[in-house]
C-alpha cells in the first residue's frame, strides 16, 4: 500500500469550520464576516478545480444510464 501524504487543514480554516457548524446547531445565523470567508474559499477551490479538470458533465449520463429509457409519450 502506497503512503499518500498527509493533508492538514489550516487552523483559520478549521476555525470558520467549527463556527459554522456551531451556528446551525444552534440555530443562530453565521456571522456575514465568516460566511464571506467561506465563500471566497469555496470560489477559489472552485475555480482551481475548473482549471485543473475543466467542466465535469458527468452527473446527467450516470442519471440517465441508471434511470434506462423513458417511455416516449
Amino acid at each position: 500500500m502506497e503512503n499518500k501524504p498527509s493533508v492538514s487543514i489550516p487552523p483559520e480554516v478549521m476555525a470558520d469550520a467549527q463556527l459554522v457548524a456551531d451556528c446551525v446547531a444552534a440555530g443562530r445565523p453565521v456571522p456575514a464576516e465568516v460566511a464571506r470567508r467561506v465563500h471566497e474559499r469555496a470560489e477559489k477551490v472552485r475555480r482551481e478545480i475548473l482549471a485543473t479538470h475543466g467542466v465535469q458533465n458527468i452527473g446527467v449520463d450516470i442519471i440517465r444510464e441508471l434511470r434506462g429509457e423513458l417511455p416516449q409519450p
